[in-house]
């Protein structure tokens, strides 16, 4: 009875490891970089959009570079977003107050991608909290649109442009 115990949590041990495993396998990454303008007539203290960017994804080519198609993709998510200031040098984020990000396509519903409520003072790049929301038909799209809402802490003497640095993370069901 012992060994047929010690076998049934040697199984179930070996599942596991091997279900993570086979997980491992089958997720990638897709990136994206995207620049956005703040610019210097920008409103003080009240959440306002940036101009959306329209981001062209080339998705077929990453899922082919990763051995799959789009309708094997599935659970694609935000893994991080990293905003980082390059105009100008030496600047840091603290005019801003609040920042959200929202993903579109054709045909699909506007959804939040990820926010930060509390920009932190005297850096020069951020790290934004995504929502965890399920990107699949997105990031399969020929394109999507990206949209910004800020609240800026103080007046800006001229325009800031920030990188966005997008990571997706996506699984692929086996052929």
């Amino acid at each position: 009875m012992k060994r047929l115990i010690l076998a049934a949590v040697v199984l179930l041990a070996f599942a596991g490891v091997s279900c993570d495993a086979i997980d491992d396998l089958l997720t990638f990454y897709i990136n994206h970089d995207e620049t956005i303008t703040i610019a210097s007539n920008f409103p003080v203290g009240q959440l306002v959009p940036l101009t959306p960017v329209t981001v062209t994804t080339n998705s077929e080519e990453s899922f082919k570079n990763n051995k799959t198609r789009a309708e094997l993709v599935k659970d694609v998510t935000l893994d991080k977003l990293t905003l980082t200031i390059t105009d100008p040098q030496g600047g840091n984020f603290d005019f801003l107050k609040r920042i959200e990000l929202y993903i579109s396509s054709d045909n699909k519903p506007e959804v939040k991608l990820a926010g930060l409520d509390a920009v932190p003072q005297n850096v020069s790049q951020i790290e934004l909290q995504s929502t965890n929301a399920e990107l699949d038909e997105y990031i399969k799209s020929d394109s999507y649109t990206i949209r910004t809402e800020a609240v800026l802490a103080k007046p800006v003497s001229s325009d800031i442009t920030i990188k966005a640095d997008m990571r997706f993370k996506a699984t692929a069901d086996p052929l």
